[in-house]
């Protein structure tokens, strides 16, 4: 039940539901609510099916690649606290939004569904580790099922605040939004470290 619960909260942070709202807004603004609502549901989808490909293939992605779990728990833990850095800092990388350069292009573009909703905003790095890190910490089949559902669920929050992302604006405004992400940060900051160390620990037993 606490690799559930961690796991819940690991992917509520990166996938950040209520921070997904304001650069939807952005990327939407001149567009109407009919295409607003197509293309969350679009991008949504999409991002689901990327991030279930993953955790069904992860491992035997890892294994192809010849990268122990344990090594890849401390990559992990590392990308996910820079992740959570910029949370606390409100700041807008490649990690957890669109570069520059991308928001240029995406700006020119009257479908965001694929880039950059679906990818990087939804299923980004952050989101792919954490998927990654699933696929090869479940022990029974209610843990794997368990986390399927909790990965959907979250999916499900997702799509209920990009298809509200108008009135969390007006309820929240850009300095809320920010406050709810900053909070989150600090708890996957914790979780991070956590991964680095439990990383450490498999690959050196002797420190335990």
């Amino acid at each position: 039940m606490e690799l559930l619960l961690s796991t819940f909260v690991v992917l509520l942070v990166v996938i950040d539901p209520i921070g997904l709202a304001p650069i939807f807004v952005g990327l939407t603004r001149n567009q109407d609510k009919e295409q607003q609502r197509r293309q969350a549901w679009r991008g949504t989808l999409l991002a689901a099916f990327i991030l279930l490909a993953f955790f069904f293939t992860g491992d035997a992605l890892l294994r192809l690649l010849h990268i122990g779990l344990p090594a890849f728990r401390i990559a992990g833990g590392i990308l996910l606290f820079l992740l959570a850095i910029d949370m606390i800092f409100a700041r807008r990388s490649g990690l957890r939004s669109t570069t520059v350069r991308e928001q240029h292009e995406a700006a020119g573009k009257p479908d965001v569904s694929v880039f950059p909703l679906a990818f990087p905003l939804i299923a980004g790095p952050g989101a792919l580790t954490t998927v990654l890190l699933m696929a090869n910490s479940w022990t029974d089949a209610f843990e794997f099922v368990g986390m399927l559902v909790l990965l959907v669920l979250v999916l499900g929050m997702a799509l209920v605040s990009l298809l509200s992302a108008p009135y969390i604006m007006r309820l929240l405004g850009e300095t809320g939004a920010n406050v709810v992400s900053r909070l989150l940060g600090l708890v996957l900051a914790a979780l991070a470290v956590q991964f680095v160390l439990d990383g450490i620990k498999t690959s050196f037993p002797a420190l335990g």
